[in-house]
């Protein structure tokens, strides 16, 4: 990130705190037209922000302002279908579409689910193309929901997680997730115990909230570039912590499972805010298992695994090397990937499945 952006940012942040939201929109889209990225190899626009100065009401409607593609349903070997779904949610407040990944199946058994949510400027259809995500769940049996987010409720498709009306149980965006969950867990053969969410960036963000709100629901979570929950709550805030990092707020975080993955050159949201997701949820660790992951033409990985006294793993640290703002070893069939390195997807899956949720509810 060079300091030319830096400044303009500052200037944006600056502008932000006296009251000027217009004029502080316009330098950051200044800054954002004359940022570049540090190595460009990965094929994803350079210039994007997790943060949104236009404040909306959660009560306006919302909707995919793009042309759904048509949807895909193929045979299983059994006969049986699988499909890719295409679904509105609303509450009292709001409404989100979403899609969703039915995996074929015989019989009535109840299957995971894997709630996915996408980084800013894409949908479900850039973020399961680019997270092979389907695929996985084709093979290993299990549902993948993707909510999308509006250009209404952020013009950049970004998940809303630094706003403080959007960060707690029963509000906002994470109270409209959470039922859009429920509802797809009563209409599909879903194990309630099975349930996990993941996201990218704001996405991942986003994901963190949700496993801080809703533990009852969620049995494990996985951050890919993402903050802490609480890491912000307004834009000067969030421009803070996505540039050095911000640990969440004292009394915030849950002992729920996490796995993390994070590039160490990533320019859009700083390393140091895969380290605070961690702590807000490894802080009864009493040992940590570290590994030096290399080799198969993959980025070299630091992968620390937190362990409790009891045995039981509470979450998983990779910190890949040399990777900027993308979902490691995802597909270059959507944006913001990285095809060198490890299979974030597949990690995340494995994590998930040697974690359900303790209990019914």
């Amino acid at each position: 990130m060079n300091s030319d952006f830096l400044r303009r940012m500052a200037e944006a942040t600056r502008l932000t705190r006296l009251g000027d939201v217009h004029a502080a929109t316009a330098a950051i889209r200044e800054a954002l037209a004359h940022q570049t990225s540090g190595d460009g190899s990965l094929g994803a626009p350079s210039t994007v922000i997790d943060v949104e100065a236009r404040e909306l009401p959660d009560a306006e409607p919302a909707s995919i302002e793009t042309e759904r593609p048509p949807m895909p349903i193929d045979r299983g070997i059994d006969g049986s279908t699988e499909a890719f779904l295409a679904g509105t949610f609303a509450n009292a407040s709001a409404q989100r579409d979403y899609k969703l990944f039915a995996p074929a199946q015989d019989g009535n058994a109840r299957l995971p689910l894997i709630v996915m949510l996408h980084g800013c400027t894409q949908n479900p259809d850039d973020f399961a193309a680019g997270t092979a995500m389907n695929q996985l769940a084709r093979e290993q049996g299990f549902y993948v929901l993707y909510p999308a987010q509006s250009r209404r409720a952020n013009p950049q498709g970004c998940w809303n997680w630094f706003k403080h009306n959007h960060q707690q149980r029963g509000r906002g965006e994470p109270e409209l997730l959470a039922q859009m969950t429920r509802e797809v867990i009563g209409l599909h053969a879903i194990d309630p115990r099975r349930v996990y969410v993941a996201g990218l960036s704001a996405g991942g963000a986003m994901a963190a909230i949700l496993g801080d709100a809703y533990p009852d629901i969620f049995a494990a979570v996985g951050v890919h570039s993402g903050l802490a929950a609480g890491a912000a709550s307004d834009l000067p805030g969030a421009l803070s912590a996505m540039q050095s990092g911000a640990s969440p707020k004292v009394g915030r975080g849950t002992a729920i499972p996490t796995i993390v993955f994070h590039g160490d050159a990533d320019s859009t949201v700083h390393a140091k805010n895969g380290e605070h997701v961690i702590a807000a949820s490894a802080a009864g660790a009493e040992s940590v298992h570290l590994e030096r992951l290399a080799g198969g033409g993959k980025r070299p990985t630091t992968r620390r695994v937190h362990i409790a006294a009891d045995g039981r793993v509470l979450a998983e640290h990779w910190l890949v090397h040399g990777a900027s703002h993308a979902w490691s070893g995802g597909s270059s069939a959507g944006t913001y990937t990285d095809p060198r390195g490890p299979d974030a997807s597949a990690e995340m899956v494995r994590f998930f499945l040697e974690h359900p949720h303790g209990r019914l509810h």
